[in-house]
């Protein structure tokens, strides 16, 4: 279906809108189909014997294709963090790195010496962890993650199970419990061609009345790609900056994790 863009002078007014937003906002970052993105997020179930339990995290590491060689989360956000703060359904995000395809292997927490806690009468008392500080925190994952996809993994650090009281003496250690609560991709891609490529056509992706995402085709080859959208059925609304040019529709079925690649559209007069 199309509609004659010069009876939608509507249309010159939200190109315009939509380059002026896409030159001020943040680029994403840069993944294609031989790379991924990966959101680590921390969290910790409840935990009522303390005021605050904190970790101090220092670096995030990943281990890929079983390959032994650890590999930094350039996202990384180290700091002290309080798992108490992270209870009931909150989390807060430790890193956002793009990483390779392929199977996740591994991912270690490097911490560093401010460990401690808070105790009910606000005390507060050192956590030991030697072993944590020399190799890392190491959680197994053994999960594959595909090109082009935003992947969302939940770290629960269960702060009831890794904090043991030595003996009698007063002291505490840190032996931590970590496990992976889940590994998902957050939506799906849209991708495509618009030809000619040297007009620059604002693409929006709706559902029902709502407009989801938009974005511009690149100067040179007419490539759009729409990153994380969630999963369900779009209209595509393909509107050139050239107004000799007709307003194009087309449909698209985003799937989760999968990128879903539309036919070529051929910008008519």
């Amino acid at each position: 279906m199309k509609t004659n863009s010069r009876v939608l002078p509507v249309s010159i007014l939200l190109f315009s809108a939509l380059l002026m937003l896409l030159s001020c906002s943040k680029s994403q970052k840069n993944i294609d189909e031989k790379s991924s993105r990966l959101e680590l997020r921390l969290t910790d179930r409840p935990f009522s014997n303390t005021k605050a339990v904190w970790v101090d995290i220092r670096e995030v590491e990943i281990i890929m294709n079983d390959t032994g060689h650890p590999i930094i989360l350039e996202g990384t956000h180290p700091g002290l963090y309080n798992l108490l703060e992270l209870t009931n359904g909150k989390d807060t995000l430790l890193a956002d790195a793009v990483i390779p395809t392929g199977k996740i292997s591994q991912i270690r927490l490097i911490l560093g010496d401010n460990n401690y806690l808070i105790t009910n009468d606000d005390k507060k008392i050192a956590l030991k962890t030697p072993s944590a500080q020399q190799s890392g925190l190491k959680v197994q994952v053994h999960e594959e993650v595909a090109g082009g996809i935003l992947y969302r993994l939940i770290l629960d650090f269960d702060a009831g199970r890794s904090i043991i009281e030595a003996g009698n003496s007063g002291n505490y250690l840190l032996k931590p419990v970590l496990r992976i609560l889940s590994l998902v991709p957050s939506g799906g891609n849209i991708q495509g061609v618009v030809v000619p490529g040297s007009v620059q056509t604002a693409i929006f992706a709706t559902a029902g009345t709502d407009t989801i995402a938009s974005t511009l085709t690149d100067a040179v080859n007419g490539n759009y790609l729409f990153k994380d959208i969630p999963e369900g059925n779009y209209s595509l609304v393909f509107i050139p900056s050239d107004t000799s040019y007709i307003t194009t529709l087309r449909n698209a079925a985003v799937i989760l994790g999968q990128v879903t690649t539309v036919d070529t559209v051929i910008l008519q007069h």
